[in-house]
């Protein structure tokens, strides 16, 4: 059974899928219209009747800045970097206008590519790294997708964030979703840090009201950021 308060992580996620679930069932033929937009994803049709965690989601690389552009080089490559991808186990291959789109499973995750024309088999494949302001990331990405290729280990992925970092942006939206319904700060903080850490003299000045606030703040800030701008061009900015 699911919480009932409004500002819990179960209950946010539960209600976000509804909403997505929705999303993707309301626009599926608007989807089949484009192969992609100004948003960035390709609009491959999706299955009304799966959850939106369950369908593979695709996107330009030049809105998602871990999507590799990947092109044919004019030679032959060793085995241990051959891509035959007509025949990669797990992989998710899709065409679109723009060129071919790939979700590739190697090293234990999975590494998105975006080729214009698919390279013959046995043919060597370069990766483009444009000098732009997401170069460090999408060099991170081409140095863990090279990795997976040669067998080794990973290391980190290019948009991880630190473990406290992630917990602070759980608070957040956790905290957002409680102030979207009605809830006092005093109540959010109740449902984030528990009952018998919030002090009934002293609530005013009591410091958990300060850092719900702060998280109530960060949390809106994240919604009006988006995702893709917050991890990307703002991840060095203090987000207090």
């Amino acid at each position: 059974m699911l919480p009932t308060w409004p500002g819990s992580g179960c209950a946010g996620i539960a209600t976000t899928k509804r909403i997505i679930s929705g999303y993707l069932a309301a626009n599926v033929q608007a989807q089949r219209r484009a192969s992609s937009d100004a948003s960035g994803d390709s609009r491959f049709p999706a299955d009304p009747q799966k959850t939106f965690d369950k369908q593979a989601v695709f996107w330009a690389p030049e809105v998602l800045p871990t999507v590799l552009s990947v092109r044919a080089a004019n030679c032959l490559a060793p085995k241990t970097y051959q891509l035959d991808f007509d025949n990669l186990p797990g992989s998710e291959l899709r065409r679109a206008a723009d060129g071919w789109h790939a979700i590739v499973p190697l090293g234990g995750t999975k590494h998105r590519l975006w080729l214009r024309e698919l390279p013959a088999s046995g043919y060597a494949v370069v990766v483009d790294l444009p000098l732009d302001a997401d170069f460090e990331l999408r060099l991170g990405a081409a140095r863990r997708f090279w990795l997976a290729l040669e067998r080794r280990a990973l290391g980190m992925p290019p948009l991880a964030l630190p473990a406290l970092k992630q917990h602070r942006l759980i608070l957040a939206l956790r905290a957002v979703d409680g102030w979207q319904e009605g809830n006092s700060y005093r109540q959010i903080a109740q449902g984030l840090f528990g009952s018998r850490r919030i002090a009934e003299r002293a609530w005013k000045t009591d410091d958990l009201r300060s850092r719900t606030i702060r998280l109530v703040k960060l949390g809106r800030r994240l919604i009006r950021l988006r995702w893709r701008a917050f991890l990307t061009k703002r991840r060095g900015r203090d987000d207090k």
